[in-house]
C-alpha cells in the first residue's frame, strides 16, 4: 500500500514526465482495476501473488523493451516542455537536475519534491498542510515542523538570504511563496 496515493493515481501523475515502465504490483485482482492501470499509463500490471521467476522475468522484458532506444536519445538534454525556467534556475523533472546558473545543485530526492511543489505552484503561497498532503500524502497536525526545516535547507542550497528569504519566502501565519521573478542572478 501507498501512503495517500494508490498505484493508478501515482501512474497518472507519473506518466506524463516519466518516460520508463511503469510496473504495478498489486493484491488487487480485478479486471477493472488491470484496465484502469494500463489505461492510465501503467506498462503491466502483476498481482503479488505471481511467482518470484516469473515476476523477474516480466521486469526483465519491461527493462529490454525500454532498453532499446538508441543511447543518444537518453543522453540528450531534456526538452524544454518538460523542465520549469526561471531566470537562471531550471529544475528538471525527467533527470531530477537542478540548476542555477552553471552550477548543478545537488538535492536529496524530498529537497527536489519540495522545490518541485513550490515551483509548479509559482506564485501561490502553499501552506503547510497543502505541501504535506502533496508530498508525503499526510495531513497537517498543527506541530509539525519538517517542512519548516526542509524550507530552510532548501532556501540554504538555493543561495536564499536567510534572513530575508526573496526566492521562496515565508507569507506569516500562510505558508510559502515561491517567487517566480528571483532567479535573475545567482548570489552566493
Amino acid at each position: 500500500m501507498l501512503p495517500g496515493k494508490d498505484g493508478m493515481t501515482l501512474c497518472r501523475d507519473l506518466r506524463p514526465t516519466f518516460p520508463g515502465p511503469i510496473v504495478l504490483l498489486t493484491s488487487l485482482d480485478s479486471d477493472m482495476n488491470h484496465i484502469l492501470s494500463l489505461e492510465m499509463g501503467a506498462n503491466d500490471y502483476i498481482l503479488k501473488t505471481t511467482p518470484p521467476a516469473v515476476l523477474l522475468a516480466r521486469l526483465r522484458l519491461h527493462l529490454r523493451q525500454h532498453g532499446n532506444h538508441p543511447k543518444e536519445e537518453s543522453t540528450q538534454p531534456i526538452t524544454q516542455h518538460n523542465a520549469l525556467h526561471f531566470g537562471l534556475l531550471c529544475i528538471d523533472p525527467v533527470n531530477r537536475q537542478v540548476t542555477l546558473g552553471e552550477e548543478v545543485i545537488t538535492l536529496s530526492t524530498s529537497d527536489f519534491d519540495l522545490l518541485w511543489e513550490l515551483a509548479t505552484h509559482a506564485g501561490q503561497i502553499m501552506d503547510r498542510e497543502a505541501l504535506l498532503q502533496n508530498l508525503r500524502g499526510v495531513s497537517y497536525d498543527g506541530l509539525d515542523r519538517s517542512i519548516d526545516v526542509a524550507i530552510s535547507r532548501l532556501r540554504r542550497k538555493l543561495y536564499d538570504n536567510a534572513l530575508e528569504p526573496f526566492r521562496v519566502k515565508t507569507v506569516r501565519n500562510k505558508g510559502y511563496l515561491f517567487a517566480p521573478n528571483a532567479w535573475e542572478f545567482v548570489q552566493q
